[in-house]
């Protein structure tokens, strides 16, 4: 048995914050890695890199929009190569600019969920809004986006 004697006490204490500390680190690291990879996405959008757009997502994630209409809501899809692609071949004079308000990030184990609110600008002018609702999965690279789905409103935003 171990006796604790002041000096023991003292290193005790000592150790116990960094105890904390590295519990509340690892238990915020999945969702600091799954903002990252969002993060990345926008960030590659505004820079037009169509390898770092294309290197969050798996190959053949599903990208959806919920399109409103007079009859009802319909969804429109695309793929993330044509989307890639897009990015890539934005004309030098366009900016495109998304900007998340919120993160709303949960995640069990390899399987995250993110709800992030955004609005929309090229060149600096407001285009739309809406909710960005992305699914990832944890691979052997890291944390990469496996669906997303979007809302889409030029109003209420």
């Amino acid at each position: 048995m171990v006796k604790f004697n002041m000096k023991n006490w003292v290193a005790f204490l000592g150790m116990l914050p960094l105890v904390f500390f590295s519990y509340q680190v690892k238990g915020q690291s999945s969702e600091q890695e799954v903002k990252a990879v969002i993060e990345q996405l926008f960030d590659g959008m505004r820079a037009k890199d169509g390898g770092m757009v294309g290197s969050a997502f798996l190959e053949d994630a599903p990208m959806q929009t919920v399109i409103s209409g007079e009859n009802g809501s319909r969804v429109g899809s695309n793929s993330v190569a044509d989307f890639v692609q897009r990015i890539a071949t934005t004309p030098e004079d366009v900016q495109l600019d998304e900007r998340i308000l919120d993160y709303q990030i949960k995640v069990d184990g390899d399987m995250a969920a993110a709800w992030t609110p955004y609005e929309f600008y090229v060149n600096g002018n407001f285009s739309h809004c809406g909710v960005n609702s992305f699914q990832l999965v944890r691979t052997e690279e890291g944390w990469k986006i496996a669906y997303i789905i979007d809302t889409r409103r030029k109003e209420g935003c």
